[in-house]
């Protein structure tokens, strides 16, 4: 399964930038974005989205 993992902006909320990544690489990506306090947004990929 693939997810879509948004960058918000810290100040509004709004996706700054997104990648799409397996669900191996989500975990390394959840804990680096919480060791630097990061707000992140998961979800699953469109299957269309690469």
């Amino acid at each position: 399964m693939r997810f879509e993992i948004m960058r918000l902006d810290d100040v509004d909320g709004t996706a700054v930038d997104s990648t799409v990544v397996d669900a191996a690489s989500v975990n390394r990506i959840v804990q680096h974005a919480a060791s630097i306090g990061q707000r992140i947004l998961i979800r699953p990929a469109d299957s269309a989205a690469s």
